[in-house]
């Protein structure tokens, strides 16, 4: 059992990340971040690092995987949820306008339908 993260070095991650850590601690079962923004071997950015970095001040225990070079983040987001049987998947969405809000992303569509657990779609705050 653990609570997964999608994550992207952007507000929507960020806002994903603080969110998922703050479910992990309530459910009192570990993090499991995937940086899609970083494959194997790939410096992350400093904020990218700030924010991964800030989990250590948290009540929670975490693991970060990066996603491989030919690894798409979407399947292996799934994948990862499914093999931990996660309790909650947890996605960042970004802002939309009216006309924007009535197509989701592919992503994000993907992950809400196919996932085998709970889904949480987090936006960033304004």
């Amino acid at each position: 059992m653990a609570v997964v993260v999608g994550y992207v070095p952007t507000k929507e991650g960020a806002a994903a990340l603080r969110r998922a850590a703050a479910e992990a601690a309530v459910r009192q079962t570990p993090l499991i971040v995937l940086d899609s923004a970083h494959s194997d071997g790939q410096d992350q950015t400093p904020d990218a690092r700030a924010q991964l970095e800030e989990l250590a001040d948290q009540d929670v225990s975490y693991e970060v995987r990066t996603l491989g070079p030919s690894e798409d983040a979407t399947d292996e987001l799934l994948r990862i949820a499914e093999d931990e049987s996660a309790d909650l998947l947890v996605i960042g969405l970004r802002r939309r306008s009216p006309v924007g809000k009535l197509i989701l992303g592919a992503n994000a569509q993907r992950i809400l339908l196919d996932a085998a657990c709970p889904v949480l779609a987090v936006k960033p705050a304004e």
